[in-house]
């Protein structure tokens, strides 16, 4: 019987039961994967079927993992396939280990992304939200995300997330927003948020302060604008240099170093604000100031520039604002009034060089701060908002890191850490948009027409609520009757939250906090890890720890895993502008899902950039095919299987020693190797090193089970031992299942697909398995007796391509072994033997004796190693002219070489001028040369004296 050639017949998908406890395999694979038709039906069967919620039955601890919310109106970038890929590892390895399983999805309302979304596509239908109203601009938001705000959700299930999506969480989700309002109730309740004014980074186009994560700074060629600063009462005057004139308007103060002999008699005098009118500043004395930029004279803005602004505290100075929410200069501008910021700065400028004050200008390099969104310059300024005391909160987070309670990987990222945390300033909270949670105060106004009469809608006066009615009755509560009675009028502050307050509270919010009874938020926090970007370590990561600590007391995970940048194949970061973005649905269509999580899975280990090629997704796309076509292999060897004997290979289990002891050498071999491959596995999966998992897997499938045992399997399968056969069988059905297991977190896709191909003892998506055991029998000397057999077969192997033998030849063949277990070993796997290495097995001897002599006239000694030789009778296997030929063609190839080599080393101008880096070079070209041509003539010589027998 010859089942390879048996064709199976076409059945449903899905699995079927036959009555006999395990079910059948399913119909005959294609040709090849087709991801595109399959990957999504595969997603549908895996939601389906419940696998993505958290087991109800699993008795391990469970394991949750935040997803790290992408903002609503993203698209997936390959930051994004990272995370979930990476996630998506873990949650598939932990669900497969028993272990209950939460990753829990959501997405972020994104403020100012959102809001530019819908701004322009009102602007395009002619309207604007300040037309619109607030509540109307809000609805119009809210349909948007109804419409469109899925689409990256989508995306993410193209990659295979296998997150709950029926507990998927938005940050402006009612629950969500009720816990932001406790959140800030509750911090200031303790003081810890309040209003005030202090330097902030605008947005001009956005009129809103922004977080610093949004800022992002650019290397922009500018200038550097040299300048006379008049002193009063004297005809001296103090050179200053400045990147920005137009902040001259808000000086306050010109800094000179203490230690500055320069300057030294000018400091306690004062000089005049050049185009203000005869404003004067004082002349003080900074250890701020850097001697040797520009003049080493420092002009102090400090409402328009944060270093300016420190002194300014530090000093006393008066703060001028001399800029409008849009850029555009104000009163305190004088006769600029109106001017936007970069023709003001022309237009002063001018004016200066006019009145004889300009000195010189220098081109200059400049680190200008630009919005992530549009890239408009952002502007420093002095502005009320609300803020967050943050030292109280950075204590106990450093500490959480210090005694161990979170460990960061890598850990390298503790220190900057530390230094974030160590360094810390108040957090504004506050942005002057629509969209987000609106801040929970209410100004109290003794009637509706003081309210009215406010030009900001604020007062001195203020309650923070859960609700207005809370607001109110808070109102007539707390604040003096005489005042605020029955009429008191409220008004809500309008500026709404960061977005980072809300995502600061993701980990348990998301689990009902602040509901304290929440079944979720009792069995699933704290949470396990929180993998994200080393990027926003300090700007949401921080925040989370320290939010979690202060409301629930607990750490919000225990370990902090932070993966790096995803970058082009030259290491360079990702760019529109560049135009070496790379889109992971585009790859994914090319290569599929599996190809591409594989790639940045192995890619990369904790915190280190990837370099990202199409090279390598390709490469690991034809791992995919390996894979199918290893899976196509085993399919044909069970088409003709019995109903038995397929439940036979269901029931299949070696991972005792017992187990093992009764199978030949080749078994023994592979199971060891495999059993040895999943400790690997596992091991590396738990301490979260994924690369590892993934190279284990390769290297082992690819090099040993294919290239190897499938190989060495065909000459048992085809057996007409019957029982030979079927114990072959087994072993590729355990071994192909442990392999599509271990793989899966990497590879869903495809191995899910696979396993429906397998005789299993139950119906169950790979998805919902177990992970095999770890720690199963490892057969020693197996593994080192089948490492001589394959050391055999690759000398001969090479022998044969070396000598140019045909492939398809069969040669004899003489094994000179000196240990006589491992004699017997080889001589039982002869066949195999035989097989892998095209000898022809009547024609091969076995001797214990190393000084035996070849039987078969002239023949070349392979020494494998101490013990083991092979000696092969190569005369007349072989055209001896044919390779002379193509030897000596060789030959004068080398020798022409090796003589313009020698022209060099002979030519003695070059060798008294060249580098000594590149004379060594030549001498050595000139060894390497000389060894080849060598070793090509003792071959014609050898070849010569085979063509004489």
């Amino acid at each position: 019987m010859a089942p390879h050639k048996r064709h199976l017949p076409a059945v449903t998908v899905a699995c079927l039961g036959n009555g006999t406890g395990f079910a059948r395999q399913a119909e005959e694979l294609p040709k090849n994967f087709s991801f595109i038709e399959e990957e999504s039906r595969i997603y549908e069967q895996w939601e389906a079927s419940g696998s993505f919620q958290p087991s109800s039955t699993a008795t391990g601890d469970p394991f949750v993992i935040s997803m790290p919310p992408p903002n609503v109106t993203g698209r997936l970038h390959m930051g994004h396939a990272m995370f979930v890929t990476l996630q998506d590892i873990m949650a598939r390895y932990n669900r497969m280990r028993g272990r209950p399983t939460l990753w829990l999805p959501g997405t972020d309302h994104a403020g100012i992304a959102t809001q530019m979304v819908v701004e322009k596509m009102l602007k395009a239908e002619g309207k604007s939200r300040l037309e619109m109203g607030r509540q109307a601009f809000e609805e119009r938001v809210w349909q948007w995300k109804g419409e469109y705000g899925g689409f990256i959700t989508q995306q993410m299930r193209q990659m295979g997330a296998s997150c709950d999506w029926s507990r998927e969480r938005f940050t402006l989700d009612s629950q969500l927003s009720e816990a932001v309002k406790e959140a800030f109730l509750r911090l200031h309740q303790k003081g810890l948020i309040y209003r005030g004014t202090f330097m902030v980074n605008w947005s001009p186009n956005l009129q809103t302060a922004v977080s610093d994560i949004e800022v992002d700074y650019t290397e922009d060629p500018g200038t550097l604008y040299f300048f006379r600063y008049p002193v009063v009462g004297s005809d001296d005057h103090l050179p200053v240099a400045t990147t920005r004139p137009e902040t001259i308007l808000g000086d306050t103060a010109v800094a000179v170093h203490p230690e500055d002999d320069r300057y030294a008699h000018l400091v306690g005098e004062e000089c005049e604000v050049p185009m203000s009118g005869g404003r004067r500043i004082p002349i003080i004395a900074d250890r701020y100031v850097d001697r040797e930029f520009g003049t080493g004279a420092l002009k102090i803005t400090p409402g328009h520039d944060p270093n300016d602004y420190d002194i300014g505290k530090r000093c006393g100075l008066e703060i001028i604002n001399i800029m409008n929410n849009d850029a555009t200069l104000n009163a305190a501008a004088g006769a600029y009034e109106g001017l936007d910021r970069f023709k003001a700065r022309k237009q002063l400028w001018a004016d200066m060089q006019e009145a004889g004050l300009v000195i010189k200008e220098e081109p200059y390099t400049m680190r200008v701060p630009r919005s992530q969104r549009g890239g408009e310059v952002i502007e420093p300024l002095v502005r009320e908002q609300w803020f967050v005391r943050m030292q109280p909160l950075a204590e106990p987070a450093l500490k959480a890191v210090a005694d161990g309670s979170i460990k960061i990987l890598p850990e390298r990222f503790v220190r900057t850490y530390n230094m974030w945390l160590e360094n810390i300033r108040d957090w504004c909270i506050s942005r002057q948009l629509w969209w987000g949670h609106r801040i929970p105060v209410w100004y109290v106004f003794p009637d509706e027409a003081a309210a009215s009469a406010s030009e900001d809608g604020r007062s001195s006066e203020y309650v923070v609520a859960r609700s207005e009615e809370d607001a109110l009755q808070q109102a007539q509560s707390r604040l003096p009757v005489c005042r605020h009675g029955q009429g008191a009028a409220l008004r809500q502050e309008t500026d709404v939250l960061d977005t980072w307050f809300s995502s600061g509270l993701w980990p348990f919010s998301t689990l009902g906090w602040p509901d304290e009874a929440s079944q979720d938020l009792q069995r699933f926090y704290p949470t396990s890890v929180m993998e994200t970007g080393h990027d926003i370590l300090f700007f949401w990561v921080a925040r989370m720890i320290m939010m979690g600590i202060e409301f629930t007391g607990k750490a919000p995970f225990s370990t902090v895993f932070l993966h790096g940048l995803v970058r082009d194949g030259q290491g360079r970061k990702m760019s529109k502008s560049i135009g070496n973005v790379v889109d992971p649905v585009e790859v994914i269509s090319q290569y599929g899902t599996d190809a591409l999580r594989f790639t940045l899975a192995t890619g990369t280990t904790a915190g280190q950039d990837l370099n990202l090629s199409l090279e390598r997704v390709l490469g690991n796309r034809n791992l995919t095919n390996k894979l199918w076509n290893a899976g196509k292999f085993l399919q044909m060897q069970l088409a003709a299987c019995s109903d038995s004997e397929l439940a036979e290979l269901a029931a299949a289990e070696f991972s005792t020693s017992q187990s093992l002891a009764e199978l030949p050498l080749v078994e023994r071999w592979i199971l060891s190797a495999l059993h040895q491959v999943l400790d690997r596995v596992t091991a590396a999966h738990e301490k979260l090193e994924f690369g590892e998992s993934g190279r284990a897997f390769y290297d082992f499938f690819w090099a040993q089970y294919a290239d190897w045992y499938i190989e060495s399997a065909k000459t048992r399968l085809y057996s007409s031992d019957a029982a030979v056969s079927q114990t072959t069988r087994k072993v590729l059905v355990y071994c192909f299942r442990t392999l599509l297991t271990i793989a899966h977190p990497l590879m869903p896709f495809v191995t899910e697909r696979l396993w429906t191909t397998l005789p299993a003892q139950q119906q169950q998506l790979l998805i919902a398995s177990q992970w095999p055991s770890h720690n199963s029998a490892v057969d020693d000397k197996a593994l080192a007796q089948y490492q001589a057999l394959q050391e055999v077969v690759s000398s001969v192997r090479n022998a044969r391509a070396e000598y140019g033998v045909e492939l398809g030849r069969k040669i004899p063949a003489q094994l000179l072994i000196a240990d006589a277990e491992l004699s017997s070993a080889l001589q039982a796997e002869m066949p195999v033997l035989c097989s892998l290495a095209k000898l022809d097995e009547a024609q091969v001897s076995v001797s214990s004796s190393m000084d035996a002599s070849s039987s078969s006239g002239e023949s070349i000694a392979l020494v494998v190693r101490d013990g083991l030789e092979v000696r092969l009778p190569m005369a007349g296997l072989f055209d001896v002219d044919k390779e002379v030929a193509r030897l000596n063609k060789q030959r004068e190839k080398l020798e022409k070489d090796l003589a313009g080599v020698l022209g060099r080393i002979n030519n003695k101008k070059f060798m008294d001028k060249a580098p000594p880096k590149v004379v060594a070079e030549t001498m050595q070209q000139k060894v390497d040369a000389e060894q080849k041509v060598s070793a090509i003539l003792e071959k014609i010589e050898q070849m010569s004296g085979m063509a004489k027998l």
